[in-house]
C-alpha cells in the first residue's frame, strides 16, 4: 500500500478551500441572522417609535414616491434622520450612499424594500427598485442584481 503525502494530493487544496468557503459562508449567514434580530429595533423605542406609531398607518395608504407620500417623510424627518443614523442597511446612513454599503448591507436592505412594499395596498417592489435607483444613484448592473435578487425572495 503506498503511503499518500497529504502535500501533493491535489484534493487537499480543494478540501481545505471548501472548508474555507463553508466557514466564511456561515460567517455571513450569522450576521444576517443577527441582522434579522436586530432589524428596524430602533423604531420600538424614543425617539422614533412615537412617530412610527403615527405614520404607519397614513403611509400604507400611500404611494411610494407620491407628493402625499414625501410630505409625510418630510414630516418624519426628525426620526426619520435618527433612523437612518442608527440602521446601517439605510444609504443615509453612510457618507457616500450605497457606495459605502457592504454586501450584507444591501441584502438587508433589499429585504426591507421588498417588506416595506408588501404593506402598501399598491405596493410593488420592481417599481420601488426602478425609483430609488434616481434617489440613491445606482448603476443599472446594482438595479438589475437587486431584480434578480428580488425574484429569489418570492
Amino acid at each position: 500500500m503506498t503511503k499518500i503525502n497529504i502535500e501533493e494530493c491535489p484534493r487537499c487544496g480543494t478540501h481545505e478551500h471548501k472548508e474555507q468557503v463553508s466557514m466564511l459562508l456561515t460567517k455571513v449567514a450569522k450576521e444576517l441572522l443577527d441582522r434579522a434580530v436586530a432589524h428596524d429595533k430602533s423604531k420600538l423605542e424614543s425617539p422614533e417609535v412615537e412617530v412610527f406609531d403615527e405614520f404607519t398607518a397614513k403611509l400604507k395608504d400611500t404611494t411610494y414616491g407620491s407628493p402625499e407620500y414625501n410630505e409625510y417623510l418630510e414630516e418624519m424627518k426628525p426620526a426619520l434622520h435618527h433612523h437612518y443614523f442608527t440602521n446601517r442597511h439605510h444609504p443615509e446612513h453612510h457618507e457616500d450612499g450605497i457606495k459605502d454599503m457592504t454586501l450584507i448591507d444591501l441584502i438587508e436592505m433589499i429585504c426591507d424594500w421588498k417588506a416595506a412594499t408588501m404593506r402598501h395596498a399598491d405596493g410593488d417592489i420592481s417599481q420601488s427598485v426602478e425609483k430609488n435607483q434616481e434617489r440613491f444613484k445606482y448603476t443599472n448592473e446594482l438595479k438589475r442584481i437587486f431584480n434578480n435578487t428580488v425574484k429569489e425572495l418570492k
